[in-house]
């Protein structure tokens, strides 16, 4: 089932035309016909050894990339390739011609604005934070148990993140136990103040911190003995069990009861 679902989305235009920029130069220089158009016919059918230098060391990087993802599904690896594919295809592309280079660096950026990357478009509950906005929040409600994400728009990880965390939102959304994002690529500031690597090789990308009291309690990715971050798998049931969701979610539950009742007790004793 989960294998069928990839597959819809990745059948998107946004991922298909993305793949076929990632392998464009393979495709321009062993493609008969195609290479002829672009290349001198003897360039046609290889590579250089440069060229044979670069996607190799870009084929180490994805391996590493995919490996400290801390996700497991097809989508995002797809997606990680895409991303360093694309960057790769564009040095060769500038390498073998600058006007090359130029009308791809244009095909991408209409790629991007005009296709666009498909979105979750399930139910939610996820509050959308601005810079610190989320301290007055916790400062203003110490009653309230949060589930904060800090992501950034670029990262696949991020995105694949997206909809299994908006899902969890409306699962569990209680008036006291409420979920939240905050976009640490567009808000450096907010990254610095909750301890957030958000440069392109950071481990802590996504980040998931629960907030009791108004104080961080627990988050994933999180540090071992030899303070480096652990690898974490943000799937739905590894979230749910790793951060103790279902007895959060009774806890809160009960809380609400008990101030129902005295709630109820009040008004009946008037």
């Amino acid at each position: 089932m989960k294998l069928f679902a990839d597959i819809k989305q990745l059948a998107h235009p946004y991922h298909i035309i993305n793949l076929l920029m990632s392998i464009s130069y393979l495709l321009s220089r062993y493609m008969p016909g195609l290479c002829e158009l672009i290349f001198p016919k003897e360039q046609c059918g290889e590579l250089t050894m440069w060229e044979s230098e670069v996607l190799f060391f870009m084929l180490v990087i994805i391996m590493f990339r995919t490996r400290k993802s801390g996700s497991r599904n097809m989508v995002a690896y797809i997606s990680v390739f895409n991303m360093y594919a694309k960057v790769c295809s564009g040095l060769l592309w500038f390498t073998a011609d600058t006007m090359y280079g130029i009308i791809y660096l244009i095909l991408a950026i209409i790629h991007f604005l005009v296709v666009g990357e498909p979105v979750y478009e399930g139910p939610e509950k996820v509050i959308y934070f601005q810079g610190r906005e989320l301290d007055e929040e916790l400062a203003r409600d110490k009653h309230c148990v949060w589930f904060i994400t800090f992501f950034t728009a670029w990262s696949p990880a991020c995105s694949s993140l997206a909809p299994i965390f908006a899902k969890l939102s409306a699962e569990y959304t209680l008036d006291n136990f409420k979920f939240g994002k905050i976009d640490v690529g567009r808000y450096p500031d907010a990254a610095k103040h909750y301890h957030i690597n958000d440069s392109t090789f950071s481990l802590q990308l996504p980040t998931i911190s629960i907030f009791r009291e108004g104080k961080e309690v627990d988050r994933r990715p999180c540090l071992n003995a030899q303070s480096k971050f652990q690898k974490f798998y943000f799937t739905e049931d590894n979230i749910k069990a790793a951060l103790d969701m279902n007895n959060i979610y009774m806890e809160c539950i009960k809380v609400l009861e008990t101030k129902k009742g005295k709630k109820e007790g009040h008004v009946k004793s008037e």
